[in-house]
């Protein structure tokens, strides 16, 4: 440290406060949003902290110091905790007879609103879905728009809700739906729903959860208006929502003895307490055959993942894509799933 000139000592102090950040943010997926509700706000940042603590290696690596010893250990940490950030694996998908292609996708009503510029969007997730042909498709934020036309899926579950304009969440299949039902989340419009599908000799359970939104924008100047205060306030009592809605989820899950797929956007990290609780035993689709960030929420500060498909460890999980298509301020998201004799 001594040898360190001014500029370069300032530099890793706000290495070493990058640094405690993040190893203080890889403990935040086991203290419950309920006891620790302003500290998981970091749930939202650790990814901009993996990188800044990666900037700091390469710029002390580059300097040829010692100091770089410090973020080198605590990514080794994270990485030995929960995988890589990125994920250098193939997105090629391993052909099998019994394949599944199920697809998460979030499409903000099919921008009733106009929130995306551009016209006939609510088409184009249409022709979107058609494209790509998912055996089972996991829609949040659904609504039954007058130019949606989903009728080439043989079976579907919905559950809507709202006064003026009905929404909510939906799940389409060509395989037969034998039983459905939401687990309905108080004092919010979001909820989840359940589908069981027949798929030859299996019974299937497909979960699809909507989890409280945080409600932040995505844009720059609208966050630096935003008063940081009541912003931490509103975070900490929407993760606080989260770990209730989770615990139903999770009784409900507990009276199924079907394989499971779980869907959704959960409006928190992999690095969250509602992800490991939600995840438990289930495969990561993303972490097995995922390739890149996972990006699957437009925001411009970083790449979020936020929305998943988990799968039961019975599957084998044959393939992963993240599109890049912009149709909502989610990106969808599909896994290929084999459930061999």
């Amino acid at each position: 440290m001594r040898k360190l000139s001014f500029i370069n000592k300032i530099i890793y102090l706000v290495n070493v406060v990058a640094a405690i950040l993040l190893l203080f943010s890889f403990a935040l997926p086991f203290l419950p949003p309920k006891t620790f509700s302003l500290l998981s706000v970091l749930n939202l940042g650790v990814s901009f902290l993996i990188l800044i603590n990666l900037l700091f290696f390469l710029y002390w690596l580059i300097k040829l110091k010692r100091q770089l010893f410090l973020s080198c250990l605590v990514l080794l940490i994270g990485y030995i905790s929960f995988g890589s950030l990125y994920k250098f694996s193939s997105s090629k998908v391993i052909e099998n007879p019994n394949n599944i292609r199920v697809m998460n996708y979030n499409v903000r009503l099919f921008n009733l609103y106009n929130w995306i510029p551009e016209k006939q969007v609510e088409s184009k997730i249409v022709d979107f879905i058609k494209e790509e042909k998912p055996e089972i498709l996991s829609i949040q934020e659904y609504h039954p728009h007058e130019n949606i036309d989903l009728s080439f899926f043989k079976y579907k579950y919905e559950k809507l809700s709202g006064k003026k304009t009905k929404y909510g969440q939906a799940i389409f299949s060509q395989f037969p739906i034998v039983n459905s039902g939401s687990i309905e989340f108080p004092k919010t419009g979001n909820n989840a729903v359940f589908a069981d599908v027949v798929k030859g000799a299996d019974t299937i359970r497909v979960y699809n959860i909507h989890l409280e939104s945080l409600h932040i924008n995505a844009d720059v100047e609208t966050l630096k208006n935003e008063d940081s205060e009541r912003l931490f306030n509103r975070i900490g009592a929407t993760f606080t929502m989260q770990q209730f809605q989770t615990e139903l989820f999770l009784k409900h899950k507990e009276k199924c003895s079907y394989k499971m797929i779980v869907c959704g956007d959960f409006n928190n990290t992999a690095f969250s307490y509602v992800y490991r609780k939600i995840k438990g035993d289930l495969n990561d689709t993303f972490r097995e055959a995922g390739s890149g960030f996972g990006r699957t929420y437009d925001f411009k500060f970083f790449p979020v993942r936020i929305d998943f498909i988990f799968s039961d460890e019975a599957f084998a999980v044959n393939g992963f894509k993240t599109f890049n298509d912009r149709y909502s301020d989610h990106y969808p998201i599909m896994a290929t799933l084999s459930l061999d004799d």
